[in-house]
Formats: structure tokens, C-alpha cells, sequence
């Protein structure tokens, strides 16, 4: 805590004392003046800038030869008005940075004439025409975008400033950028004062400005908010997000502190930490470039390094993130994003070379200091694996707020990945979701997380903008692989009563790569209930591959209706109950979430085990469950009270058990065997598992044995109420008694 007031005391400081002001010369921002000598020095020399550098030039050249429009702002997302501003951002950026590496005038008269027709084009703006955004832009339908540009748009400044005069950058400070900034920050103040990626952009997008334009006030602005906004505590934004709570801290810093954990996961889930990585970092370099002194990637223990690794640690085998809380599927580490924010964890992160082999894949570098010290990096064969290993990363801004667990188990060819989130809420794009999981087989998904109900800039889907589904089905709990409580969402689907809890780690372990454990607890989700999750992945000699053991435990005071959904992808193949399918299709329910899923097959487990199997890509995959005779099964597909075809029409099983006070749900799923469409040859195509029993349980213990028809048994036992791995442990079970120490027993019994 005295580090901390010390950095914020010298960031203070330095913003008053004028012979400690930002140093004098263009560019010196992400590109430097001494780094644009360094890099055409270099050039020829890092066949990975030379690549990025032609591929950003052809980009650039061609949109030239088309000419500059800015055209009237009208569109959402995806529409053409919006498009079009945006590809200016994005070109008008590589632009200044090749007139500064190349030295060809044509990019910094293409700059300018840019800069010039925004700024005649700004002061007659009114607020953009659509008006769906709780804070709409002029440019585009959300100030979000707005502050997209200028975060671009400065940098192309820097780097043309020079070229451009003084006569005309007065015109475009006082007509556009001066104007623009203050439209964002004061003009907008429910966007740019409270903690969220919004806000990180439009304190970054001013703090940008500022540094170009020497401008103390807007720096400290960017750095520490507005000191007052003349909001209402607990106001909202349009997705129910809080923008104001009492004593919030808001500027830059805030948003530094606040949504990291230590281990560098950001609570909005890895999908938004992907996006606001690119204000955070790029600014972090240019107040590195700057004002060097303030060191500012030292600054909360290094978090800004330490998110990139958190990041790139929340990917499966392709680089694609996890979809927690809000996220498209298939965004990557391949994104622009998170080229800039290797490079730059690169070079301001201590050279880890295992990031080279992330910059490889990439396959471009960004065209500044930090890109061409990668190019030159990887050029003498410098890159190490990035080994990404088991991993739980807390959340909340100390760390205590749950986490996300990660336990991947790898062969030669094959990783097998599981996702365990018991998370805090999540701001505005969290989901009711606690204790939830989805499982891979390397990228392809076993058990999946549906992710966000949005078609990303499409303009023919909402205006490629949140589609009311998000609301009513992807966030809701019935929608993940957790249980559901009387057909109601965890938190009843409140985000005010959801935002004041966040689960707890109970036990994780991931030192024997044979067992590797996440156990957690939620007992806020619903009143009086306690809901405690254990997830094993187990590396057992008789199986093909890993068992994933899911052990779900729930206790309640009261008797209730429990709902365990797992949502398969690929083709159900058999399965071991009877089942009836009816004649005319209705939904399951009505509310939150209920009433998108169609009701396609019902019946009882009537026995002791049932199994599910299907088939996805090239595997197969067996889901055997322990039931009871009474359990109802339940096979759904979404698609119910979804007249514009917005949701995926995705399958799944849910088991369902009645009038309940206290319930176990235990469940393996089984990786095996393989299918080829070119010899059509189905190998080991069934599960190798004969019976999964519940051997014991009480208040201390639960055990669970998985019979292999090679005759062998592995037992699982795990203490529920002591997680002190020296804890000494006895007891009995079937007659022999087992002891050992530590949170867990597990044996091969043959």
C-alpha cells in the first residue's frame, strides 16, 4: 500500500513540474523518434517486420488510391458510415507510422488531409443518430468508439506532427482533438468515469491526446478521472452494468487496480480483457516513452506484464479464448490486439523469450520499437515453447473474489483442457453462472459455454450489436453446465444481488499431472443452499484417454427441483435409457432461459447408471451418470421463442431431480476411440466404463468408484469439509478401511 501511494504521489508530482514535462520531440508514443532511426536501420535485416511492414504498406497504399471520405454518421455497428470511420482510425494509424519509418511523404500528406477533414467535419456533429448506447458518440453510436479513434488517431498524429505546422495544428487541436477529448470525458461522464473496459478506453483515448498535445490537465484527466461528474450513485448502464457506486475511484489507475486480479485475470472475462488490452498497454508504452520515471509496468506488482501471460494462459490448443461470461467464439490470440500486446510485454516485460514463439504464430509484428525488437528477437532464432500448464487464476482486485480454474492434460498429439469458473460476477457482461465448466479436446469442444447472443458487427443482426437473447437465454443459468434451482438463474438473473458475491476456492491441486483437482464452493446463488463442485481429471492406465470425474453436490433446507445441463456438440450416438419423443414440440419453461429451449425427448433413468453418448469431429465422447431410479432425463435443443433464428441450435442433456432437499450429482465423462470418413472405420467407438457407483458419503466424505470392464476399479474419495492438504484421514469403506493424508485418496483396485 505505501508503493502504491508513493506512485500515485509521483505521477502527481510529475504532472506539475514543467522541467519534468514530456519530452519534446515527435513521435513519442509507441513509435519513438529513436526507435523509427533504430528500425530503418534495421529494415532488410527481420524478415517478420519486413513481412508485417508490406503486408500494413499494399493495406495502406490501396486505401490512398481510393481517396478520403468521412462520411455523416448514421449507422450501428457494421453499417457502413460505421465501418468506414473505422477503417480510418485503423489506416490513418499505419499510415503515420509509415510515413515515419519509410520517410515517404504521400503518408503524412494522407494524414493530414485526413486529420483536416474531421476537422471540419466534427464541430457540426450533434450526438450520432442512433440512440440505443446509454453513451451515444457523434462518430459513431457509442462514445466507446469514439475513443477507439482517437486512441488510433493520436498516434498518427504523433507521428505526422511535425510535418503538419503549427498553424495547422492549432486548427486541429482547437477544432478536433482539443473538443473530441472533452466530449468523451466531460461531455460523457457515466462513460468515461467508472471502472469497465469502456472507460479504460476513453481514459486512454485522452491520456493519448494529452501526450501529443503536452497537455497536463487532459493527462491527469486520463490518469485520475473527472473530479466531478454529477452522477447518481448506483447508476446503470444498458446492460444493468453499476457505472457508479459510492467512493468509486475512476481514471486510468482505477481501472488498473480494480478489475485485476494478482494473477493478472480481468473480471469481465478473457474476451473484454482481450479487447481492453490494447488501450492499456499502448498507453503504458507511451507513458513509458514519456514520462519514464512514473514506471508505470512496475506499477500494482507488474499487473499489465502479468495480464498478457493471464491471457494467453485462457486459450485452448489454437490460441482461441475461453468463452467466459461475454465472449465470441473463435477470437484469438491472433487478433490485432494481441500482436501489439505481446510485442510490448516483450520488450517491457524482461525479453521472456517463450513470447517469440506467441509472436511466430502471429506471424506479424506491430510497426514500433516493440514489433521490431521481437522481428530482430525471433530473426536470431531466439524463441522458446510458451508452455501453457494447469492453472487457477483468482479474481478481484485482492484476489478473493474466486477464480478460474484451467487443468489441461497433455500427450503427444493431444490436450485434453477443463475450464472450471466460479468467478465474481463480472461487471455488466458476467453471467449467472457459479461454479460452471466447459471441457476441450485440444480446440474442439467436448462440453461447451455458449458464450455472448451477438453477431459482431453484422449489421443485419441488431445492428451487430448485444441481441435481446443475451439477456434472455446466454446469460441465464440454464444456458451453462451448473445447476439450476427451481428453473430460476442464480441470483434470480440480478445483477445488483449477483455483483455482492463471488464463490470460493475450496481445493486445487495440479502437482501430479495424473490427478489434477479444482474443487468450489457457492452458497450465495440461491438462499439457504450450498452448492460444492469437484472436478478431477484423471489419467487412468485401462482408458484411452483422461476421465473427466464431476462430483456436484447440493444442500438446501428446503426440498427443490435440480436441474444439471451438459451441452454436447456433434451427434448423439446411444443412449442406455428409454426415452419418448413427442408428437408436438413445447418449451421447458417460460423464464429465464426455460422458454428458449425446446423439450425433444423425456424419460427416467431407472437405474443406477445411465450413459449418453455422442460423436464430434473424430471422437467419441461417453456420459456416464450416477442416478437414481426417479431421475427424469431431459434431451433439449435451443431454438424455442426465437422467431429471427438468433440462437445456435445446440443440443443437450439435462438431469433433473425431484422434491430434493439435499442431491449428489456424480458424472464421468470419457474420451475414446475415433471415426475416419475416408476408411469409414470406427475404432473404439464404446466406453470402456462399466459402472460409476457412489461408494460413500456423509457431512466429511464423498467416494466414487469407476469400474473399468478390464475388471479393475479406481476409487476417489475426497474429504468435503477438511482441505488441509496434512489433514490425517481414516475410514471405512465396504469393509476396508483406507487412511491417508492430505485432501484426497485415490487408488486402482483390481
Amino acid at each position: 500500500m505505501k508503493n502504491k501511494v508513493l506512485i500515485l504521489l509521483a505521477f502527481t508530482i510529475l504532472l506539475l513540474v514543467s522541467e519534468n514535462a514530456i519530452a519534446q520531440s515527435h513521435p513519442r508514443l509507441v513509435l519513438t523518434k529513436k526507435g523509427a532511426a533504430e528500425i530503418k536501420a534495421n529494415l532488410g535485416k527481420a524478415p517478420l517486420f519486413d513481412s508485417s511492414l508490406r503486408e500494413v504498406k499494399k493495406e495502406v497504399d490501396a486505401e490512398i488510391a481510393l481517396g478520403i471520405e468521412v462520411p455523416i454518421p448514421k449507422d450501428f455497428s457494421g453499417g457502413y458510415t460505421h465501418e468506414r470511420h473505422k477503417k480510418n482510425f485503423l489506416i490513418v494509424q499505419k499510415a503515420g507510422f509509415l510515413y515515419q519509418i519509410l520517410g515517404d511523404k504521400k503518408y503524412a500528406v494522407y494524414v493530414k488531409e485526413m486529420l483536416m477533414a474531421y476537422a471540419k467535419l466534427y464541430p457540426t456533429l450533434p450526438l450520432h443518430p442512433q440512440e440505443r448506447s446509454y453513451a451515444r458518440g457523434k462518430l459513431f453510436w457509442q462514445a466507446l468508439n469514439d475513443a477507439n479513434w482517437l486512441v488510433y488517431t493520436s498516434q498518427a498524429y504523433d507521428c505526422v506532427y511535425d510535418f503538419i505546422g503549427a498553424a495547422d495544428r492549432a486548427i486541429l487541436e482547437k477544432e478536433l482533438f482539443r473538443p473530441f477529448a472533452d466530449f468523451i470525458s466531460i461531455g460523457s461522464p457515466q462513460f468515461f468515469n467508472r471502472v469497465h473496459n469502456h472507460s479504460t478506453w476513453g481514459n486512454v483515448a485522452v491520456g493519448m491526446i494529452a501526450l501529443v498535445m503536452d497537455d497536463a490537465e487532459l493527462l491527469d484527466r486520463a490518469l485520475n478521472g473527472l473530479k466531478e461528474d454529477g452522477l447518481p450513485a448506483g447508476m446503470k448502464d444498458n446492460d444493468g452494468g453499476l457505472i457508479k457506486q459510492e467512493g468509486q475511484k475512476t481514471g486510468f489507475l482505477a481501472n488498473v487496480d480494480e478489475p485485476f486480479s494478482p494473477d493478472g485475470y480481468y473480471n469481465e472475462g478473457p474476451y473484454y480483457q482481450r479487447y481492453a488490452m490494447y488501450p492499456f498497454l499502448v498507453f503504458a508504452e507511451a507513458l513509458q516513452n514519456t514520462k519514464p520515471d512514473l514506471k508505470i509496468f512496475e506499477y500494482k506488482k507488474g499487473i499489465l506484464i502479468k495480464s498478457v501471460y493471464a491471457l494467453l494462459n485462457l486459450t485452448n490448443s489454437e490460441g482461441e479464448f475461453f468463452p467466459l461470461n461475454d465472449g465470441q467464439k473463435g477470437m484469438s490470440y491472433y487478433s490485432r490486439e494481441l500482436v501489439s500486446s505481446v510485442d510490448i510485454a516483450y520488450l517491457y516485460g524482461g525479453k521472456d523469450a517463450s513470447l517469440l514463439s506467441i509472436a511466430e504464430k502471429q506471424g506479424r509484428v506491430q510497426l514500433d520499437n516493440a514489433g521490431m525488437a521481437v522481428a530482430l528477437a525471433v530473426k536470431n532464432k531466439l524463441a522458446k515453447p510458451f508452455i501453457k500448464k494447469s492453472i487457477d487464476l483468482s479474481d478481484g482486485q485482492d484476489g478473493n473474489q474466486g477464480g478460474v480454474a484451467v487443468i489441461r492434460n497433455k500427450s503427444k498429439d493431444d490436450e485434453l483442457t477443463l475450464v472450471m469458473k466460479y468467478t465474481s460476477q463480472g461487471s455488466s457482461h458476467g453471467h449467472f453462472d457459479k461454479l460452471s465448466f466447459s471441457y476441450y479436446n485440444n480446440d474442439s469442444e467436448i462440453l461447451q459455454d455458449y458464450g455472448l447472443a451477438r453477431f459482431v458487427n453484422i449489421e443485419q443482426k441488431g445492428g451487430g450489436n448485444y441481441l435481446k437473447e443475451n439477456e434472455t437465454w446466454a446469460k441465464q443459468t440454464i444456458a451453462h453446465n451448473t445447476i439450476i434451482q427451481n428453473e430460476t438463474s442464480h441470483f434470480k438473473g440480478d445483477f445488483e444481488i449477483g455483483d455482492k458475491f463471488s464463490s470460493k476456492r475450496y481445493f486445487f491441486d495440479s502437482s501430479n499431472p495424473k490427478i489434477q483437482i479444482i474443487s468450489a464452493i457457492e452458497d450465495n446463488a440461491y438462499p439457504n443452499t450450498k452448492m460444492h463442485r469437484t472436478m478431477a481429471l484423471l489419467e487412468i492406465d485401462g482408458y484411452e484417454k483422461p476421465l473427466l470425474l464431476d462430483i456436484f453436490q447440493v444442500k438446501s433446507n428446503t426440498p427443490n427441483q435440480y436441474d444439471l445441463p451438459f451441452y454436447y456438440l456433434g451427434q448423439m450416438m446411444t443412449a442406455s435409457f428409454k426415452y419418448e419423443t413427442p408428437k408436438t414440440l413445447e418449451s421447458l419453461g417460460k423464464s429465464f432461459g426455460y422458454q428458449h429451449l425446446w423439450k425433444e425427448g423425456f424419460g427416467k433413468a431407472g437405474a443406477e447408471n445411465i450413459k449418453f453418448s455422442w460423436l464430434d469431429h473424430v471422437s467419441f465422447y461417453t456420459l456416464t451418470s450416477v442416478t437414481q431410479q426417479d431421475d427424469e432425463l431431459l434431451l433439449v435443443s435451443l431454438g424455442a421463442n426465437d422467431p429471427n433464428f438468433n440462437l445456435r441450435r445446440d443440443a443437450g442433456l439435462i438431469i433433473r431431480k425431484k422434491n430434493v432437499q439435499q442431491a449428489s450429482y456424480i458424472n464421468v465423462i470419457e474420451t475414446h476411440g475415433s471415426y475416419s470418413t475416408v476408411t469409414e472405420a470406427a475404432i473404439n467407438a464404446s466406453s470402456s466404463i462399466i459402472t460409476v457407483e457412489k461408494v460413500y458419503e456423509d457431512e466429511n466424505y464423498i467416494g466414487v468408484s469407476i469400474k473399468n470392464k478390464n475388471g479393475t476399479s479406481f476409487l476417489f474419495v475426497f474429504a468435503t469439509a477438511n482441505n488441509s492438504v496434512s489433514e490425517k484421514h481414516t475410514l471405512e469403506i465396504k469393509g476396508t478401511t483406507y487412511s491417508w493424508v492430505g485432501t484426497y485418496f485415490s487408488k486402482v483396485i483390481k
